[in-house]
């Protein structure tokens, strides 16, 4: 499998339309698969005894050691959006880097630049 190699010119706002695509024709082609995961993700998702920001904060967590631009693209997108700070991103970076070592080291890179480009800091 070719690894990405992702630069400055990468575009996180890109790879969160494409995959939207993509997912939108995988769903025409297994819509009961599709509809099955959509339930899961909102499942899983929503609110509990964790709340959404603190969901999306692990999700992005294992995006890094999963070394998932697409997933990294969406859950930075998302943790932002739940109100994640920088701070409390950086602190998942950590533990993520922790966990997987260096290849998630290089991987939390990819989502300083996610960052910048959905208007963080």
């Amino acid at each position: 499998m070719e690894e990405t190699r992702v630069t400055t010119d990468t575009k996180f706002k890109d790879i969160r339309r494409d995959v939207g695509a993509r997912m939108g024709r995988l769903s025409e082609e297994q819509p009961d698969l599709m509809k099955a995961f959509r339930d899961l993700h909102h499942a899983a998702a929503k609110a509990g005894a964790l709340d959404v920001k603190t969901k999306e904060l692990i999700a992005l967590g294992i995006a890094v050691g999963a070394r998932c631009d697409d997933c990294i693209a969406f859950h930075t997108h998302d943790a932002m959006k739940a109100g994640a700070t920088r701070a409390e991103i950086l602190e998942t970076l950590g533990v993520a880097i922790l966990m997987g070592g260096g290849p998630s080291m290089m991987y939390a890179t990819h989502v300083l630049e996610a960052m910048s480009q959905f208007g963080g800091e």
